[in-house]
């Protein structure tokens, strides 16, 4: 009995170890140390796909970084806005990244060969400086690379810089001018411009009519105001003619410029349109002889004249005179007469031949001749 008595004690103990969960159920493994105790999900996410720009929608063209900065106080440099205001005496200096660096600025500095201009190039920059700077000094200053090829160099468009600058100066609303007094000709195929620019950028300006007296509108689509260039004639016509001037207004002051005289122009671009006259085509000996060379073009275009004769070889002493003046044909129209003359005195046998007449102006060139015997 006692043996049954166990066994039945023995059997009820493991029983009651199987309810109470001792032992850990067979479809589930421990956890290692270390492993991940979040329970995982079958929730779908979706994959991130990196945007990839369009390349076929960009700009193609390079975009061009200036390259010109500004030396400011303490040795700083920065660079400069689209423009600039400076006080008369202030020093400038421009550097422009590049080993090779061209430079433009106002040319009033250029013309005069002033020293108080430096322009140096160095291994990795180009530097500009102006010293004592004054209200005539106010303009554009720009700069750019240059690729060259042996001696010759072109611009590099993608390595360029420019600020335009105004130097105000006390008493000085206008930039000065030369003269007192200036001509401007008007020409139906092209835009003219009444040069009052300005040294102070809030500056109001107007343009006005001698006689009859009266402000002249700048309306937008006949004449307009650039600051960098003046009031611009859009479409000039011999109704503009007359004598104007400018106005300016800042801080409480006013300014009148210079005056203008605007003259209609109608003569079309190109070479000079030349004649050759001689005194006469028989000439004795002894006798003096004169040859007219004479060119009919625009008011403001120069012409400069060329001799080819006869006697030139054997070093014949000539004279040759060169003129010009303005004429006025009818209906407000002007014209530059131009007229060089070649004079020989005690005319000999060298001296007959061909008399051979060049005139050139940035348009071109023409030549013209004509014959002198000895008689």
């Amino acid at each position: 009995m006692k043996i049954w008595l166990l066994l039945g004690l023995l059997l009820i103990h493991e029983a009651l170890e199987d309810v109470t969960g001792q032992h850990p159920p067979k479809n589930k493994r421990p956890k290692e140390p270390g492993e991940n105790r979040i329970k995982p999900t079958n929730k779908k996410v979706k994959p991130k796909i990196p945007k990839i720009k369009d390349r076929d929608s960009a700009d193609p063209t390079p975009k061009t970084q200036s390259i010109m900065t500004q030396l400011m106080d303490k040795g700083r440099f920065q660079k400069p806005a689209a423009t600039l205001s400076l006080m008369a005496g202030q020093t400038l200096e421009l550097r422009c990244k590049g080993n090779k660096i061209g430079w433009s600025y106002p040319a009033y500095l250029d013309t005069f060969k002033d020293t108080r201009l430096s322009v140096k190039q160095h291994e990795r920059y180009g530097q500009l400086t102006l010293v004592n700077s004054t209200a005539a000094d106010t303009g554009e200053f720009s700069c750019w690379g240059q690729l060259c090829t042996g001696y010759v160099c072109r611009r590099d468009e993608a390595k360029t810089g420019s600020t335009y600058i105004f130097f105000t100066e006390k008493g000085e609303l206008f930039v000065p001018s030369p003269s007192h007094f200036d001509v401007v000709y008007l020409n139906p195929d092209r835009q003219a411009v009444v040069p009052c620019r300005v040294t102070v950028l809030s500056a109001k300006v107007t343009l006005h009519r001698e006689f009859p007296a009266k402000e002249i509108p700048a309306n937008g689509t006949d004449i307009v105001y650039d600051l960098k260039r003046g009031f611009v004639y859009l479409q000039p016509h011999s109704g503009h003619q007359g004598v104007v001037y400018c106005k300016a207004e800042a801080g409480g002051k006013s300014q009148i410029s210079v005056k203008y005289q605007l003259l209609y122009a109608e003569v079309p671009r190109g070479p000079p349109s030349t004649t050759i006259l001689a005194s006469s085509n028989k000439v004795k000996g002894g006798d003096d002889l004169s040859v007219l060379c004479t060119v009919l073009g625009e008011p403001d275009v120069e012409v400069e004249f060329r001799w080819t004769y006869p006697g030139q070889k054997d070093e014949r002493p000539v004279t040759i005179q060169d003129s010009w003046r303005l004429i006025h044909r009818g209906l407000g129209h002007t014209t530059r007469i131009s007229q060089s003359v070649l004079s020989i005195e005690d005319f000999e046998t060298i001296d007959a031949g061909y008399y051979i007449c060049t005139a050139q102006n940035l348009q071109g060139q023409t030549t013209v001749a004509t014959t002198v015997e000895s008689s």
